[in-house]
């Protein structure tokens, strides 16, 4: 017999979470409080903090939606260190000069816009079907290949927690590895840098202001009616305006035809009759069918 879900609520928790846990730990312990499918939007590394989207249910199934978002960070760089994971976590070599506050504020512009990025070997990125985190501690040689990301805005907002660190704002599109701009930005100054933290302030339309720290996830009584009111619903973070269909055309979208609507091509939100909220539709040469079901 089919577990039941402990809540009727599917959509999305925006989760702060704090350093020292990996994504999937977040994951786990909604998946278990909810009794349902999760999955993060975009992991974080275990060093950093922040917001952390976790998809409950069927909208899971956006996880390629959400990971193209733009993202903002605050980072720390700390400089004349270099380490094989990019950041503070690996093994540290010192050696190196650090800059000034005005020669870092020379390269900013040349790390920004639309840049080919070498991913870190310590990374989740697949190598002949194992990430590159297994092949880097086993002590394997791999090549990764450069892809491109888009980094929007780098801002400089001064000292570090150390001498030798310093913080940045960092806008920039989803796939970007903030370790490799420490990287890239030491090489530009003819020095090493690590990044020692990072935290995730927003990440598309979730926002460190509406995140609920993990803590409170991990009281021993929560109720189901506390876990949905803090579901913030899918229908409610997704920028596609709503198809209205009549009885006849939903009959026949919902039976898995397409049918001809008479709107522009796009992707939409789909509502049933009744004002619920299925999920999304294509339309295409003004023919619509229905994609991704995102309700129970």
């Amino acid at each position: 017999m089919k577990k039941q879900p402990k809540i009727k609520t599917l959509g999305f928790f925006c989760v702060d979470k704090p350093s020292g846990l990996t994504s999937s730990t977040v994951v786990n312990k909604l998946k278990w409080l909810c009794g349902l499918p999760a999955g993060h939007m975009g992991t974080l590394d275990p060093l950093a903090s922040g917001v952390l989207p976790v998809g409950i249910g069927n909208a899971t199934r956006l996880f390629n939606y959400f990971l193209e978002k733009r993202k903002t960070y605050l980072a720390e760089f700390t400089f004349g260190v270099e380490s094989d994971t990019l950041d503070s976590t690996g093994e540290l070599i010192y050696g190196g000069q650090v800059p000034s506050e005005r020669e870092i504020e020379g390269v900013l512009n040349a790390l920004c816009g639309e840049v080919m990025q070498l991913p870190p070997k310590y990374s989740a990125k697949s190598v002949n079907g194992r990430r590159g985190y297994e092949l880097a501690r086993a002590g394997v040689e791999f090549t990764l290949q450069p892809k491109k990301v888009n980094i929007y805005a780098m801002k400089l907002l001064g000292k570090g927690e150390t001498e030798n660190s310093f913080r940045f704002e960092i806008e920039c599109g989803g796939g970007t590895y903030i370790r490799s701009i420490a990287r890239d930005m030491a090489e530009l100054l003819g020095t090493k840098a690590v990044m020692s933290g990072l935290r995730r302030t927003q990440s598309g339309a979730f926002e460190i202001d509406r995140a609920i720290p993990f803590e409170w996830f991990l009281r021993e009584e929560i109720t189901p009616e506390e876990l949905e009111e803090k579901i913030i619903p899918t229908e409610s973070v997704l920028p596609f305006k709503r198809l209205t269909v009549t009885e006849k055309e939903e009959a026949r979208l919902l039976f898995g035809q397409t049918v001809p609507l008479g709107v522009k091509d796009g992707t939409y939100q789909f509502h049933l009759s009744d004002g619920s909220f299925y999920g999304l539709a294509e339309v295409k040469g003004g023919k619509g069918k229905l994609t991704t079901k995102l309700c129970l």
